[in-house]
């Protein structure tokens, strides 16, 4: 898969108008936050096998134990930034002597990032800290950062322009699955004998418009966390098996759900975006599903009628739903949906200067607001998953 190659040793850096992705196949360190500081030690040799597990865990032992105070003005947070505001201050902070911590961050094959407060089993505690924080032990500018709480429980937050799900939920289960069934590490584990820590702790140098910057950044951000609301729900009334009992897509009626649940609170519908990967193309990335169909008006106006059709009629329904988003899935996997062809197309004309009244269309600017933007990762190596609404007044549903 053509993803996979940008995993590792890869950033998102921001420029103006148009970011870059930048690889750094020679690189064989890695990046640790801690307390808002970055350190940064090799975790492969000039051969390129893993260092030992034991050496590893001493460099973290190292980074744990240092005696330094949380960082005031933690750069990590100008990632939160708009991106041209971001690269203007970034150009900014390398003129400022950082240009060469800078390189080290850019260049690592991925960040680490350890935070000092634990998250419990509470999902909303969980979800918080992994979907955003507060932006002071973050650099949301990396392929992925793997965060560790102070109690253990670690998730991966992935930077979205390189790639997908799908390669990131590849790693992410070989990694469960490896640290399962081959622990390189355990409580009684011995440090490596005639080892020291080889740890470069990345000290910033700031001045007093950079840290007014800083907080300024802190500030912003907060406002956006603050106007998010996370919730979840567990239902254990059906799951999967249920659904291909009754011969209908799993993924069609959680799809259905959320039409019902929308039109019920609102009485209206919305245009509603469910990603599908076309990996099976080279360079594949994502094509957009559209579950609000006909079908699925229908079926939404006939339950949250006051006079509901009998059972049997609303299974029917239910099974056209199934049967008609089975067959959006198959299209926009095969890259017959619309979505990104049309995008496409704009995006070529803006560059090239060509005018198409479609584009102006108040139509399309509505079908390209995604109040409900959906999408879902399951495996047994995750606990939950997040992802933030794409419109002020959207929802993110896993």
């Amino acid at each position: 898969m053509s993803q996979y190659p940008n995993l590792f040793q890869s950033t998102r850096v921001p420029e103006t108008d148009k970011d870059r992705l930048l690889q750094s196949p020679e690189s064989r360190h890695i990046t640790v936050q801690y307390k808002g500081h970055f350190y940064s030690f090799e975790v492969l040799t000039t051969n390129n096998d893993i260092v030992p597990a034991s050496q590893i865990m001493e460099n973290i032992k190292f980074i744990l134990n240092d005696n330094i105070e949380t960082n005031k003005f933690p750069i990590g947070v100008f990632t939160t930034l708009d991106r041209n505001k971001w690269a203007t201050i970034r150009h900014n902070l390398a003129e400022n002597g950082n240009e060469t911590q800078l390189k080290i961050i850019d260049s690592a094959l991925f960040n680490v990032c350890l935070d000092d407060n634990d998250v419990g089993n509470d999902p909303y505690d969980v979800t918080r800290q992994f979907l955003h924080g507060d932006g002071s032990n973050r650099w949301f500018d990396k392929s992925f950062s793997l965060i560790v709480a102070k109690d253990g429980v670690s998730a991966v937050n992935f930077e979205h322009a390189w790639g997908d799900g799908v390669a990131v939920l590849r790693y992410t289960q070989d990694i469960y699955n490896d640290a399962k069934d081959k622990p390189r590490i355990h409580p009684d584990t011995k440090l490596t004998e005639g080892t020291s820590p080889n740890v470069q702790r990345l000290d910033i140098q700031l001045n007093d418009h950079l840290k007014n910057c800083v907080q300024q950044a802190k500030t912003e951000y907060k406002a956006i966390c603050d106007n998010l609301d996370v919730n979840y729900t567990i239902f254990e009334g059906i799951g999967k098996d249920t659904c291909k009992k009754n011969k209908v897509s799993p993924d069609a009626i959680m799809q259905l759900a959320f039409q019902v649940a929308y039109h019920k609170l609102n009485g209206t519908f919305v245009p509603t975006y469910e990603s599908c990967s076309t990996a099976a193309f080279k360079h594949g990335r994502t094509e957009a599903i559209r579950p609000c169909t006909n079908a699925t008006k229908a079926f939404t106006l006939a339950i949250n009628s006051v006079n509901q059709p009998s059972v049997p009629q609303l299974k029917k329904m239910i099974q056209e739903c199934s049967t008609i988003h089975n067959q959006l899935i198959k299209e926009a996997a095969m890259g017959q949906g619309f979505d990104r062809h049309l995008f496409a197309l704009k995006s070529m004309g803006e560059k090239n200067g060509i005018k198409s009244n479609m584009f102006d269309d108040p139509e399309y600017a509505h079908m390209s607001y995604d109040v409900l933007s959906t999408s879902t990762l399951n495996s047994p190596a995750i606990f939950a998953g997040a992802f933030g609404p794409v419109v002020p007044d959207g929802f993110g549903m896993g």
